[in-house]
């Protein structure tokens, strides 16, 4: 097994020794994307030294509204130890999911992709994705201080327990306020060491799904958005309205107009999918309504991470929040889209269920 100093560490060992901390005879499956050929092959090579069984497959590149190939379905089906998914946009979907569910039995929940049930449901897996990674991204934002990384996503998490609400206001336009009673702070803090556990590369934020139908006010992005096809720094701001949970109105310039069109295509695609047979009966009405839903309220804690208009490094950096539309992270809201969008310098105040409020961010800043 190859041990290295922090100094001598490559990306591509952090990843492996401090991120994954991956064990002698575990085993690995690397997907990538011809585009993502040189880390996966780093990754590859860690992977041995470290004395892992890694197994390398590559798929051609896939938007958010593609199917992964059914032999990365296969693949993923074999239940490795490990997963990474080092992809130029996304892993792609699971067909066979979406149109039959994979259900965790102990909790009765169900899963519409197999990376997805083996991570959270059955929790054999530990897991890293990295859709858009890029080398120069992969040079510049994973060796960085896990250490503090980790007390500052625990701090935030603790901080939203018995919250009642979120609001986020910014220069740019926004104020908007998300219901959050009930729910809990997710991490994404570099520790991906115990099976269930798993996030991107780079790391680094705290993420909250917002309650359904709770959501309402304006949402200003003025950082960058996803598209279907991609991120995009913006060149005029995305104003969106929301109202009792979903979005009820997408203005602007052209990328406003284009994010109008992707997500109808979304709720189309949705009807559709279902009148095909490939959307169980009933479902697709849900799919296509959830295509408006604010699914996620993000905060990015990467310190070597910055706004370049690639979502994965994007919503890491520091003095931004993000929020995404589209499916949720809570299993409530499931869509066949998640769009993040950033908004620049937020100040984002809790308010709890005594009426005491605590403000965790001012004008991007953290109050920690």
């Amino acid at each position: 097994m190859g041990f290295f100093t922090k100094a001598e560490k490559t990306p591509a060992q952090t990843v492996v020794q401090d991120v994954l901390r991956v064990q002698k005879n575990e085993r690995a499956l690397i997907i990538a994307n011809p585009e993502t050929n040189v880390i996966a092959q780093e990754l590859f090579t860690a992977l041995t030294e470290s004395g892992a069984k890694p197994v390398l497959m590559f798929q051609q590149k896939k938007s958010s509204m593609d199917y992964a190939e059914d032999s990365v379905i296969g693949a993923l089906k074999s239940a490795p130890d490990i997963v990474l998914s080092i992809s130029a946009v996304k892993l792609g979907k699971d067909r066979e999911g979406i149109s039959s569910p994979y259900k965790d039995e102990a909790s009765g929940t169900s899963y519409d992709s197999i990376f997805d049930y083996l991570l959270e449901g059955k929790k054999t897996i530990r897991a890293v994705w990295t859709p858009g990674l890029t080398e120069d991204m992969f040079a510049r934002t994973v060796q960085i201080d896990y250490k503090l990384l980790g007390e500052r996503c625990r701090k935030i998490r603790a901080l939203y327990e018995g919250a009642e609400s979120i609001r986020i206001t910014a220069p740019g336009g926004t104020d908007v306020s998300v219901g959050v009673k009930g729910r809990k702070g997710l991490v994404d803090d570099g520790d991906f060491s115990r099976p269930g556990t798993g996030g991107n590369i780079p790391a680094g934020e705290v993420f909250i799904s917002p309650v359904v139908g709770t959501t309402a006010g304006s949402i200003v992005f003025d950082g960058s958005m996803t598209f279907s096809d991609g991120d995009a720094l913006l060149q005029t701001p995305i104003s969106v309205t929301v109202k009792d949970g979903f979005v009820t109105d997408i203005s602007g310039g052209a990328e406003a107009k284009r994010l109008l069109k992707d997500v109808t295509a979304a709720e189309k695609e949705a009807v559709q999918l279902e009148e095909s047979g490939r959307l169980a009966h009933g479902t697709g009405a849900v799919y296509s309504r959830n295509a408006r839903n604010i699914g996620e309220f993000g905060i990015g804690l990467n310190p070597a991470a910055s706004i370049t208009g690639n979502m994965l490094e994007d919503e890491k950096a520091f003095r931004t929040c993000h929020f995404a539309i589209g499916q949720n992270y809570d299993g409530d809201a499931p869509a066949l889209i998640h769009f993040d969008g950033i908004v620049r310098v937020p100040t984002v105040t809790i308010t709890y269920s005594d009426g005491k409020t605590f403000t965790l961010l001012k004008d991007g800043e953290l109050q920690l």
